[in-house]
């Protein structure tokens, strides 16, 4: 089949109210900023060029508008993006740290993004088998029904040859438990071949401080190709087959905060992978992948936001080359 698409994700789309200063009377000015990991990582392939869609599912509301008015506006297909005439969009508050690090509150439950089903996954299945890498997270897979749907889409990623990407992203307040989390994201660990995860994730997963004990520990059990660990103001480590690699951060002194800079990273292991193929990478190429990974995340985290403001190819390249020199 013709692949239409370089990318397809499936998963959460919401709104996420971020902290922007206070009002006069003291209270806090909350911005209603697009969110959710799957399309940050879509609207950072659309910015260098690669053909993206999303399937998803928003409420019929004035936040659901909102949303896909901003995907079309980067230059995400939105023909799989379904809306629930009874159930809101989903809602999160994000409170941002002295050290840029976030705190989420959740409002899902129900969350429109939650009530994708099988028979409209099936309604995508021309994207997803028309698509070179399909995406997805562990939040689709918190409940039942929703769950099965990623389950679905998954196979029919399989089925049709394309790269199925996965990034757990856990967020524990959305888990009716830690162990139901941990037996959800190793189903997406047996059906990847590419896995972005972070540091905290993998030592929770694997109960090993040691970042490559815990990917060793992962190989154990899931034929992974490409393993790929984020460490925040560590940089990022990345695991072919054979070879390995480690790249520091570009730290950036007008950091604002951290939202959407694992997204960025994750897109750009992914445009990566459309250039050259996935296959046994040398330490080189690992080292190419992540310095460039590495560079756009550093370049969001100086930006409020991620979807809309996801820097260029010319942004990233900028910094690579002033941090040489």
């Amino acid at each position: 089949m013709e692949k239409r698409y370089d990318v397809v994700a499936l998963g959460e789309l919401l709104i996420d109210f971020t902290e922007n200063g206070v009002s006069g009377q003291g209270n806090p000015l909350l911005e209603a900023n697009p969110g959710g990991a799957p399309c940050n990582v879509l609207a950072m392939l659309a910015r260098l060029s690669h053909s993206v869609a999303f399937i998803g599912k928003v409420g019929r509301d004035m936040f659901g508008n909102q949303l896909k008015d901003a995907l079309e506006e980067v230059g995400i297909d939105t023909k799989g993006l379904l809306t629930d005439a009874d159930i809101h969009t989903t809602l999160a508050f994000v409170h941002t740290m002295p050290d840029g690090d976030r705190d989420f509150s959740f409002y899902r439950n129900p969350g429109a993004d939650m009530m994708l089903d099988v028979t409209e996954v099936e309604q995508c299945r021309e994207m997803i088998e028309g698509s070179r890498i399909f995406h997805f997270g562990s939040l689709s897979m918190t409940h039942d029904g929703c769950r099965q749907a990623t389950q679905r889409a998954i196979a029919l990623a399989e089925e049709a040859g394309a790269i199925r990407s996965f990034d757990p992203n856990l967020r524990e307040p959305l888990w009716s438990s830690l162990e139901e989390a941990k037996k959800q994201i190793e189903f997406g660990l047996a059906h990847c071949d590419v896995l972005k995860i972070s540091d905290n994730e993998i030592q929770w997963l694997t109960s090993e401080e040691d970042y490559a004990k815990g990917v060793a520990c992962i190989r154990e059990r899931f034929d992974i190709p490409l393993i790929l660990v984020s460490l925040g103001k560590e940089g990022s480590l990345a695991f072919s087959k054979s070879h390995s690699a480690q790249v520091l951060p570009f730290i950036q002194p007008d950091t604002i905060e951290t939202t959407g800079a694992g997204d960025t990273f994750c897109a750009l292991v992914l445009h990566y992978v459309l250039e050259h193929g996935l296959r046994d990478y040398s330490e080189e190429e690992l080292a190419r992948m992540l310095t460039f990974a590495n560079a756009g995340a550093s370049v969001i985290t100086t930006r409020k936001g991620a979807l809309r403001v996801m820097p260029s190819r010319d942004e990233i390249e900028a910094l690579i080359m002033k941090s040489s020199s």
